[in-house]
């Protein structure tokens, strides 16, 4: 059967919609699973590639959030020094101060259900619906460098899928939602730093942003965020001890 064939990708279709073998990793594994997670999130040569993923997945939780209280998407950006943009029109103050919420908390919320998905043998639905959801982001991407970052993501995503098995599939999940969970914290991070040394960057914080909104201090978003952060990292370390 031809890799490229009709029947090959029904198989992988099929196969994407039915639980899979969960994966069980043993301790030296793990340690492997986070050393690699580190490799891609710590700034660096390599974090400058990866992350470009973790701005989309922070793009798409504004995005998403904002779709979910009836908001008008108007436009993604993604540049290529990580920063990017999403523009909603919301009927009222709420709606938009929710999705202005979910930047930053969006890539660890991603990276652990990265992580359950490879634990509990869904990791082939996982990389199908984020290959959905990147291709569909292409509707409201407004930049050519936001296109083809959202492309890249997809073609990883699809290329997973089809060409390797739900093992490996499992364990590239693992490092990705490791690296997500890093990621998010390591941003975080950078936007406290903002707010106490960086303060002519206040327009590029989203807790300053809500803060300019409601009138809510941005320490009180800055705490909630590193609450649902920091949520979500516990609820993938307890899923990979029980799965120990």
């Amino acid at each position: 059967m031809s890799l490229l064939s009709a029947d090959g990708w029904t198989d992988t279709l099929v196969g994407a919609i039915t639980r899979g073998a969960p994966l069980d990793p043993a301790g030296p594994v793990l340690i492997m699973i986070l050393a690699a997670a580190v490799v891609l999130a710590v700034p660096g040569i390599v974090w400058r590639h990866f992350g470009i993923y973790v701005t989309v997945v922070h793009e798409l939780g504004h995005a998403f959030a904002a779709l979910l209280t009836g908001q008008r998407l108007t436009g993604i950006r993604i540049r290529s020094d990580q920063s990017g943009t999403t523009h909603t029109l919301a009927r009222g103050r709420w709606p938009a101060v929710w999705s202005g919420f979910w930047g930053y908390p969006a890539p660890a919320a991603v990276g652990a259900a990265l992580v359950l998905a490879a634990l509990t043998g869904w990791q082939s639905a996982a990389l199908l619906a984020g290959a959905v959801v990147m291709l569909l982001s292409l509707l409201f991407v407004r930049n050519w460098f936001g296109a083809l970052a959202v492309l890249v993501c997809a073609a990883v995503s699809v290329a997973l899928l089809y060409l390797a098995d739900g093992r490996v599939q499992g364990h590239v999940l693992l490092v990705l939602g490791a690296a997500l969970l890093l990621g998010a914290v390591l941003a975080w991070f950078n936007v406290i730093a903002v707010h106490l040394t960086r303060r002519n960057r206040l327009a590029s914080s989203d807790a300053y942003l809500l803060y300019r909104r409601t009138g809510i201090p941005s320490v009180v978003w800055l705490l909630l965020m590193g609450t649902v952060i920091a949520a979500c990292a516990w609820a993938a370390v307890t899923a990979v001890l029980i799965a120990g």
